[in-house]
C-alpha cells in the first residue's frame, strides 16, 4: 500500500516531517499547502509534489492523510476538515490552543473513520522511551522535577503573538507536561503561579503537579531563558534512585549509593531520530497501513491541552488548586 500524503505548512515542522517521510517507501507526497505560494511550491519542488495555497485544495487531490504543521492556532480548521472527509491527520502540537477546540476535535476524531496522531515527539525520543522502559521495569517514580531554560520569544519573535501561538505554555511547555503525565500517571491537580515580567504575557511558570497516589512534579519553564544549556532537564526520584535526563541527548540512571551510575548518550544520534521525529512519522504510516490504533491517540491529546488549560485556570487565580479531569 502506498500512502499519499499531504502536508499543510511548509515551515519548520513541515519541512522536518517531509524530508522523513520521503525516505518512507510506503509514502507518496501528493502536496504541499502553504499560504505563502513561495514556501509551498519550494518544498513542493525538493519532494516533487504540487503546491498548493489553501488546505482545501490539497484534501480534494487524493490525499489519504495529512500533516497539519501551521501555526498553533491554525490546527484546529485544518484538522477538522480533514476529520470531516475521513482523511487521516497528523497534528503538530498543540492538538488546539483553547479547551473548547480541544473538545471540538475530540469529538471528530471520535466519529471519523479516520486515525489520528498527536506529534508529542518527546514519547518517541531514546531518551524519555529509556526513562519509560526504567518504569516498566519497576522504578517507581514518586518525585519529579523539571525544568525548561525557553528562547522561544526572542527566537524566532513571532512566538509574542497570539493570534499565532495562543500561549506560552502552547509551545515548549505542553512537551514537559506532556511526559510528566506519561511517565507519572494520570493529573489529578495542579497549582499555577505565572509572571509577565519580560513580556506584557505570563511567560514565567511555577507549577506544582499532583498525580494518582498522591505523587508530585514541580516544573519550571521561563519565555526568556535564552535557550541555555541544557535548556530541557527532568529528574524522577525512586526509591533511593535517581533517573535524570538532558534534553534529548543524554540520560543517566543512578540506581543507588553503591551502584554504577548508567549513562546513555544520544549526541551524535541524527536529530530526526534523538528528537523522536522519524518513530513518530513510521508509527503513523504504521498504523495507516495496519488499520490499527494511533501510538499518540485522541485522548491523549486532548489530555494535553486539559492540562494546560487547568495550569491556566490556576495561574489566573493566584495558584488556587483545580483538579482534573476539568469540566
Amino acid at each position: 500500500m502506498t500512502v499519499k500524503i499531504g502536508i499543510i505548512g511548509a515551515g519548520n515542522m513541515g519541512q522536518t516531517h517531509a524530508r522523513v517521510l520521503i525516505a518512507d517507501k510506503r509514502v507518496q507526497i501528493v502536496g504541499i499547502a502553504d499560504l505563502v505560494r513561495e514556501k509551498a511550491e519550494g518544498l513542493a519542488r525538493e519532494v516533487n509534489a504540487r503546491a498548493f495555497t489553501s488546505f482545501d485544495a490539497l484534501l480534494n487531490a487524493g490525499v489519504d492523510a495529512v500533516y497539519v504543521a501551521t501555526p498553533n492556532t491554525k490546527h484546529a480548521p485544518a484538522v477538522l476538515a480533514a476529520l470531516a472527509r475521513n482523511v487521516n491527520v497528523f497534528s503538530e502540537k498543540p492538538m488546539a490552543t483553547t479547551f473548547a477546540e480541544a473538545k471540538q476535535i475530540r469529538e471528530a476524531a471520535r466519529k471519523s473513520k479516520a486515525i489520528y496522531q498527536i506529534g508529542l515527539n518527546r514519547r518517541f525520543s531514546p531518551a524519555y522511551k529509556l526513562v519509560k522502559e526504567k518504569i516498566a521495569e519497576g522504578f517507581k517514580p514518586y518525585l519529579a522535577n523539571a525544568k525548561q531554560n525557553d528562547g522561544d520569544w526572542l527566537n524566532p519573535p513571532w512566538i509574542t503573538n497570539l493570534e499565532l501561538t495562543g500561549g506560552f505554555l502552547y509551545e515548549s511547555s505542553v512537551h514537559l507536561l506532556d511526559i510528566l503525565r506519561w511517565l507519572m500517571g494520570e493529573v489529578v491537580a495542579v497549582n499555577a503561579r505565572a509572571q509577565s515580567r519580560v513580556y506584557n504575557l505570563p511567560c514565567d511558570f511555577a507549577i506544582l503537579v499532583t498525580f494518582e497516589g498522591n505523587r508530585h512534579a514541580v516544573f519550571s519553564s521561563s519565555a526568556h531563558a535564552s535557550w541555555a544549556y541544557p535548556f530541557e532537564t527532568l529528574e524522577i526520584v525512586g526509591e533511593h534512585a535517581c533517573i535524570r535526563t538532558e534534553e534529548m541527548t543524554r540520560a543517566f540512571l543512578s540506581p543507588g549509593l553503591a551502584s554504577e551510575m548508567v549513562t546513555r548518550d544520544f549526541t551524535q544520534v541524527p536529530r530526526p531520530i534523538q528528537w523522536g521525529y522519524k518513530q513518530e512519522d513510521d508509527a503513523f504510516i504504521t498504523a495507516i497501513v495496519e488499520r490499527r490504533a494511533s501510538a499518540c491517540d485522541v485522548e491523549e491529546a486532548y489530555k494535553s491541552i486539559e492540562l494546560c488549560e487547568a495550569c491556566y485556570r490556576s495561574a489566573d487565580n493566584d495558584g488556587a488548586t483545580v483538579a482534573l479531569p476539568l469540566k
